[in-house]
């Protein structure tokens, strides 16, 4: 009978065991303000080698903040695999003034950004996690979930948008270092209201990632973020890439459906204008026009 039971029991978990959720949450820090709850997250990441790049904290969300990181192993295994895999270099920690800490599932992520070429980095994605889990607290998933085999060609309706949407590219410009000059340029002028969170370039590969805080107080992230879930902080900010000549973002009916998948199609209504606002401040970012 025990054995039945045990079986039994692995046949209703077995489904679950394929289901992944975006995010974790970590050990809670002490509760203060947002830059003093991100101190105590960088003094705990940098206690396992953990290298900060960037801070944000978005307007308009008051009481909510991320720190980003990147991990050597994570960024060799990037570098092997090239491209648009560049997205998946940087961490993200979300906190919260009451102390909360929350950070990214990095299999859920990477599954969704490597695709067929995650198998090649699987063993450095769950070695970084294991050493988040230590560094943070191994708390319980959140965020909604999504089956592992989806997670490569996620789409979040049939005919969406996925990963390598054509929709992603907003310039193409004649060389890399020129791709990268204009957006640096751009963000340190503010283009778009737009700042600059962190930037990661690995220029041998011609592959460089820029995280850029929409500030726009009418159509920048907050209200949309407000809209889906903003204890789903981790997601943020978003994402301009470079490969080779072509400056992308990962198109919005992606990019958030990947970070909110527990949201309902009448709360994507909400915000049904976001797509083409975030591509269109991009563009610009990336030197072209909207």
């Amino acid at each position: 009978m025990t054995k039945l039971l045990a079986v039994f029991s692995l046949l209703l978990w077995a489904p679950l065991a394929l289901a992944l959720s975006p995010y974790f949450y970590g050990d809670k820090v002490a509760a203060g303000e947002v830059p003093a709850v991100q101190d105590a997250v960088q003094a705990k990441l940098a206690k396992y080698g953990f290298k900060v790049v960037g801070k944000h904290n978005p307007p308009g969300l008051p009481g909510y903040g991320v720190v980003i990181v990147t991990d050597d192993a994570l960024l060799a295994a990037i570098r092997r695999l090239g491209g648009a895999n560049i997205v998946g270099a940087p961490i993200r920690v979300g906190v919260k003034s009451d102390g909360t800490v929350s950070y990214m599932n990095l299999e859920y992520w990477e599954r969704a950004y490597f695709r067929k070429q995650f198998p090649q980095a699987e063993r450095v994605v769950r070695a970084t996690q294991n050493k988040l889990a230590k560094a943070l607290g191994a708390g319980k998933p959140f965020g909604g979930t999504v089956d592992k085999q989806d997670l490569p060609g996620y789409q979040y309706m049939f005919g969406m948008e996925g990963f390598d949407s054509d929709k992603n590219v907003v310039m193409e410009n004649l060389s890399f270092a020129d791709a990268v000059k204009t957006i640096q340029d751009n963000l340190a002028r503010g283009v778009g209201k737009t700042t600059k969170v962190y930037e990661i370039i690995m220029p041998d590969k011609k592959i460089a990632v820029f995280g850029v805080a929409l500030n726009d107080p009418k159509e920048g992230e907050a209200w949309w973020v407000k809209n889906v879930g903003a204890d789903s902080i981790a997601a943020l900010p978003y994402e301009i890439y470079v490969v080779n000549n072509k400056a992308s973002h990962l198109f919005a009916r992606f990019r958030i459906a990947l970070g909110w998948p527990n949201v309902g199609m009448g709360q994507f209504m909400r915000i049904v204008e976001a797509p083409g606002v975030i591509r269109d401040t991009l563009t610009v970012v990336a030197g072209g026009a909207p």
